[in-house]
């Protein structure tokens, strides 16, 4: 599934560009994706969507506040995983809403095991998504990471 969203970031600029479900499949199939990769990634996009058009503006934290996880985000977000979302955060690339928006397209996920690298393209798509410009420094931090836990790493 996540080299289907690598594959869609590589091959539409904008999310808008991307053709509707059904036609995209197609296309998917047609570039050697399998039904089921193809079948998960549609429905995680779909909530992405979905969900982004519900997540009301969360109101600016104080510049002390300090985002407490529940058990089951960090069971499911490793320490590395939220580290990057401060990260994030820190460089001014998620604000409040869409750190909760990253965290709740994470926790979507079931079936797949959460490393740093699998979340940051999490993060991507949802960039993607929301058509939100993306420092170059950034969008390389994003494209890489260690080839000896996923394939879908670009260089």
């Amino acid at each position: 599934m996540f080299d289907i969203f690598v594959y869609l970031f590589e091959n539409y600029v904008h999310a808008d560009a991307c053709p509707e479900s059904d036609q995209l499949a197609r296309k998917l199939s047609a570039a050697g994706f399998e039904d089921d990769e193809i079948s998960e990634a549609l429905e995680w996009l779909n909530g992405l969507r979905r969900v982004s058009g519900e997540v009301p503006a969360i109101l600016a934290p104080r510049v002390d506040a300090v985002r407490i996880y529940a058990p089951e985000e960090e069971a499911r977000l490793d320490v590395d995983c939220r580290g990057f979302i401060t990260f994030l955060e820190n460089a001014g690339v998620l604000d409040a809403t869409m750190r909760e928006l990253v965290i709740e397209r994470a926790l979507a996920l079931t079936g797949f095991r959460l490393n740093v690298h699998r979340f940051k393209i999490i993060v991507l798509m949802i960039m993607w998504q929301r058509d939100q410009p993306l420092d170059a420094l950034i969008l390389d931090e994003l494209l890489t990471g260690d080839e000896d836990e996923d394939n879908f790493i670009l260089q």
